[in-house]
Parts: structure tokens; sequence; C-alpha cells
């Protein structure tokens, strides 16, 4: 009895252990000073396609001089503090294959386009 009573404390602490590190792991402050998340999204429609771009500061310090290479046509931004977003249109006659942000502190992020799934019955689909 006393045995199982070990095992079982031995037991729920590890699990209580594990439970703690995933919290921080999935909802972890960010670590980076200089961070940027990019999301560029292009959406084809029957008639048109619309195509944003949008910018998170994730790291704990501001960023400045952030400049949006569109493949030819630049966005310019002077800075973006923690945790704030812009979002932007690609100018018209964009390629909307990928897009490139650089920032100061050496930030250089190139990332394609992506689809937003389509769901039966939803606008767009």
């Amino acid at each position: 009895m006393k045995r199982i009573f070990q095992f079982s404390a031995i037991g729920a602490g590890a699990v209580v252990a594990i439970a703690i590190f995933l919290l921080f792991y999935v909802f972890g402050v960010t670590t980076q000073d200089y961070a940027i998340s990019v999301d560029p999204i292009k959406d084809n429609q029957y008639l048109f396609n619309t195509a944003r771009v949008m910018i998170t500061n994730i790291g704990k310090l501001p960023l400045t001089n952030i400049v949006v290479n569109y493949g030819g046509k630049v966005d310019k931004l002077t800075s973006l503090s923690p945790g704030e977003n812009a979002m932007l249109s690609p100018p018209e006659n964009s390629t909307l294959n990928s897009v490139t942000v650089t920032a100061d502190h050496g930030i250089i992020v190139t990332k394609n386009y992506r689809t937003p799934l389509k769901i039966p019955g939803m606008m767009g689909s």
C-alpha cells in the first residue's frame, strides 16, 4: 500500500511538471529582443483577387526602418512597437509570389504568399 502511494506521488509530480513546462512552452514570453512575424495571404475569388501582408513585432523591443519588398515595389514603416501589427496591401500588378521584409538589427524574412483554405458554403469558395 505504501509503495502505491509513492508511485502515485511520483506520477502526479511528473504530470504537474510536464503541464507547467507545456504552459510555459505554448504561452511563453518572447525571448528574442528583435523578431518579426510575416503573414502574406492571397485570396483568389471568381471575379477578383485580394492580397494582404500582416506584419507583427513579436520581439521585446521596437523594430525600426521596416521595408516590405513585394518584388520590386516597396512599402516602408518607420517603427513597430512590441505586439503591434500592420496590415499592408501589395501594389497593383505585384507578382504575389513572395514578400521580403527587412528591418534594423539584421531582420530579414522572406515568405511565400499562402492561400486560405476554401470551405464549401463560405463566401469566396
